[in-house]
């Protein structure tokens, strides 16, 4: 039951757009070998030249299970040439490292006692698909605890990759996920957009259909439409009329041009080309150019080794005037079915 008297939008916080001022970005080392199976060892030279773009604009907090695993981080860093003066490391063990599922969801209110709190949401794998995740579910509180930050506790599963905020209370979610009778059987939509509402301190939600192929979140809002600016959308889609997500991502694009923000104006929708399909041990990944990770500094793009690498960053780029877009490769990182977005988290400055 959510309590009108004691959630964050009611305290007046709200969750920040991505390109607002970070403090930091919150990451989980990468250990879990069965998430990458065959090939994990090939994944952190990509993932530790991400920390170093990363590191030349904020702090990077680093969750790791034991100062083994840190010793073999910092090895690493070391080797990509990454700032060691902006990283930490958190000994929090965790079962996985997809931080922007079960890292800490922060809230802002300049004008609070306490200016920054986070939401700590339920996490189960998406819908229980690889357990255990037990310790990954409590990587939020291990963080309030840490920094003393209060820690709400909605008591439903949610994940950071399903939702997308403009600052200017929006969010942008899709049907596919949120509603999958695998995360909150006991909630329908309206039900659902209450607790978004509340804990996320936003006034609209606005919802799309479908995700990508190969995607096992079962559709991630982060991996086929992305917030630019409070007003402006990136929306991937595929030119190929054959392939399996050429109409999920038309029935996106049509949704889209139907809605209106709060201030009624309709959406501005940019075009974002998927890349060639990526397939590994004859499964399709979940490849695409919206899985970027906006830094204080950069926009970080996973690439895919695909003659559509360049335009995607040319046009990624003309979203950004204010920022450097670099493209890091992915091929590799996306076999574990998700790639720089889904492996940060954002800690807003405030």
């Amino acid at each position: 039951m959510i309590s009108e008297h004691s959630s964050p939008k009611s305290l007046g916080y709200r969750f920040p757009a991505e390109w607002e001022k970070h403090e930091a970005t919150w990451l989980s080392w990468p250990h879990k070998e069965a998430s990458w199976p065959g090939k994990i060892e090939t994944i952190y030279p990509k993932y530790s030249e991400f920390i170093k773009v990363l590191t030349e604009s904020e702090m990077v907090r680093i969750n790791v299970s034991d100062d083994t695993m840190r010793q073999f981080a910092l090895q690493h860093l070391v080797e990509a040439g990454a700032d060691l003066s902006r990283i930490e490391f958190f000994y929090h063990p965790t079962n996985d490292a997809w931080c922007r599922d079960h890292g800490p969801a922060f809230l802002v209110n300049p004008q609070a006692e306490s200016r920054k709190v986070i939401v700590d949401w339920g996490y189960n794998a998406w819908g229980g698909k690889y357990p255990p995740y037990d310790l990954d579910d409590v990587i939020p509180s291990l963080i309030g605890a840490h920094f003393n930050i209060p820690v709400f506790h909605p008591g439903i599963v949610m994940e950071g990759g399903s939702v997308e905020f403009n600052g200017r209370g929006t969010v942008l979610t899709s049907t596919c996920c949120l509603l999958n009778e695998n995360r909150n059987p006991h909630l329908n939509q309206q039900q659902v957009e209450n607790y978004l509402r509340a804990f996320y301190g936003v006034d609209q939600v606005l919802w799309v259909e479908e995700g990508i192929a190969g995607d096992d979140t079962d559709g991630h809002i982060d991996d086929t439409i992305r917030f630019v600016n409070e007003d402006t959308v990136l929306s991937v889609v595929e030119t190929d009329t054959s392939d399996e997500n050429y109409a999920l991502l038309q029935k996106n694009l049509k949704s889209l041009s139907s809605m209106r923000l709060l201030n009624g104006k309709q959406l501005n929708v940019v075009e974002l080309p998927m890349p060639d399909a990526v397939i590994y041990d004859e499964m399709r990944l979940p490849a695409s150019y919206a899985n970027f990770y906006i830094s204080n500094k950069y926009v970080i793009v996973p690439t895919y080794r695909c003659s559509k690498d360049e335009k995607a960053l040319e046009i990624i780029s003309s979203c950004f005037p204010d920022r450097q877009v670099t493209g890091i490769d992915s091929t590799d990182i996306i076999w574990g079915l998700g790639s720089f977005h889904c492996l940060s988290q954002q800690e807003p400055s405030v």
